[in-house]
């Protein structure tokens, strides 16, 4: 028998959804027993609930194929097929806050893609290797909830993955004001090109919310606990603009950056290099070994080049030079679906069970 802990997906059938079944196939820890979506695609196999929706560029995993999509609604009986739940559903803001709690109450741990909850006081939101000791803030949480497993833990926005690792290596030298574009793909929206024709050859300078999530989420992410809530970082002050771009994966970010210390480029470099977290100490299925490269050529980093770095999980850097205006600029590359949106949360579930906030019911 599997040893496996049993992982439910929540809003299977989407993009998020689909890119969970994916980066779970042939798992070492979670397998993927019961997948949840709307009513309409109730009582279907997952084969068909897709039909030719089916986005991913590997092939739809044969062991999901005949699995009965269950209702999400019905939260009771999803709740006792698994262990745990990744959270993909697309619903209201308050539908899913909603929704992912009603989970957390069954005592089934939620760990979730989406924005909902991300400013929700006691709900850690985690990259794994910047803020993994506020996945501490659900001992609290579960004292609001009056649960003993059941809680819910996010994971950011994909926009800021590409820029907040790097700022986050250089946190010695003091960065306070930083000037970001972001260049987004498709895949963000959940889109492909056959979805989205009128995005080839295009350029879109706006996304709905994403601004105001990338230059306040990096700190929440450098917020630090207070009397059990999650209280964010007053700096470096972050101003931002969003961009669609015609790109399938990968989000570019052009950063302009200012330090009260004045670091030299080698130390800039070296710190990026270097730079570690708990996931790699641990050694985590899904962690990159190195989770940030350093990119020495000109016309790097490139999207065609650098978005499967360490599986997507990594972080891609390059075009390090001093500015006329602020003290030093960079190019981030991260792969806006895996490290930005499943993946991260694939990791976050690994480090929650390595910290013991998951387990077998």
């Amino acid at each position: 028998m599997s040893q496996k802990l049993k992982a439910g997906i929540l809003g299977g059938t989407g993009m998020v959804g689909q890119r969970f079944i994916a980066l779970l196939e042939n798992h070492p820890w979670f397998e993927v027993t019961t997948i949840a979506a709307s009513p309409r695609s109730a009582g279907k196999r997952y084969e068909d609930a897709v039909g030719g929706r089916w986005k991913m560029d590997t092939p739809m995993p044969e062991a999901v194929k005949d699995l009965v999509v269950m209702n999400v609604n019905e939260v009771e009986a999803v709740a006792s097929k698994v262990d745990f739940v990744f959270s993909a559903v697309d619903m209201s803001k308050e539908e899913i806050k909603a929704i992912e709690e009603a989970y957390a109450k069954t005592e089934t741990p939620v760990v979730s893609n989406n924005s909902a909850h991300r400013w929700t006081p006691d709900v850690p939101m985690v990259v794994p290797e910047i803020n993994p000791e506020h996945m501490k803030v659900i001992d609290f949480q579960k004292k609001r909830l009056g649960t003993e497993r059941g809680f819910v833990a996010v994971k950011p926005n994909c926009s800021i993955q590409s820029y907040a690792p790097v700022l986050t290596a250089w946190k010695e030298f003091e960065p306070y004001e930083v000037v970001a574009t972001t260049y987004q793909a498709i895949s963000g929206a959940g889109k492909t090109f056959q979805d989205w024709p009128e995005m080839e050859g295009n350029i879109i300078p706006f996304i709905g919310g994403e601004e105001e999530k990338s230059e306040r989420e990096p700190l929440r992410i450098w917020g630090e606990i207070k009397d059990g809530v999650i209280v964010p970082a007053e700096s470096p002050l972050i101003t931002c603009r969003c961009i669609r771009v015609p790109v399938l994966n990968g989000h570019t970010a052009a950063v302009f950056v200012k330090f009260k210390k004045k670091p030299t480029k080698e130390q800039l470099i070296e710190k990026l290099r270097n730079y570690r977290g708990e996931p790699q100490e641990l050694k985590l299925p899904s962690a990159p070994e190195h989770f940030i490269q350093y990119l020495e050529e000109d016309n790097r980093p490139q999207v065609t080049e650098d978005v499967d770095y360490e599986n997507g999980m990594g972080i891609s850097v390059g075009r390090l030079r001093e500015d006329t205006v602020y003290d030093w600029k960079f190019v981030g590359l991260s792969h806006n679906t895996v490290r930005g949106a499943a993946g991260g949360a694939v990791l976050c579930a690994e480090l929650l069970k390595a910290q013991g906030y998951i387990s077998a019911k």
